[in-house]
């Protein structure tokens, strides 16, 4: 059986992670439409797709308050799967990889992967 490991986070307190344990992971997608009936397609067959993967769409917000720095997208989503495994079975999945042809046409991307704090 492995030992959790411990390290510090952000905010200089000491988290404990167990190897054996998944751990939730959040994927930040910061968008800039280039071609919105494209990326409309791809919003009208998201969720057919995403509910086959355990995910969870936290946000999606088109107007969200910037409180520090400046913004130069018009959309923000975020979304969280029960561990990598999940989300990378459904980024890399065929399904997703096809309506994502119109994600890609219809808006530029950052897209993120951060790894939640163990529990």
């Amino acid at each position: 059986m492995n030992e959790p490991t411990a390290e510090m986070n952000d905010c200089g307190e000491q988290i404990f992670h167990d190897r054996n344990r998944s751990m939730t992971v959040y994927v930040i997608v910061q968008l800039k439409m280039i071609d919105r009936a494209a990326y409309d397609r791809y919003q009208a067959r998201f969720f057919d797709v995403f509910r086959k993967f355990q995910g969870r769409l936290l946000s999606a917000d088109e107007s969200p308050a910037v409180l520090e720095g400046e913004w130069q997208r018009d959309k923000v989503v975020l979304m969280s799967f029960p561990d990598e495994a999940a989300c990378r079975a459904w980024a890399d999945s065929p399904e997703y990889q096809e309506i994502s042809k119109d994600r890609k046409a219809g808006a530029s991307a950052t897209v993120l992967l951060a790894k939640g704090f163990g529990s």
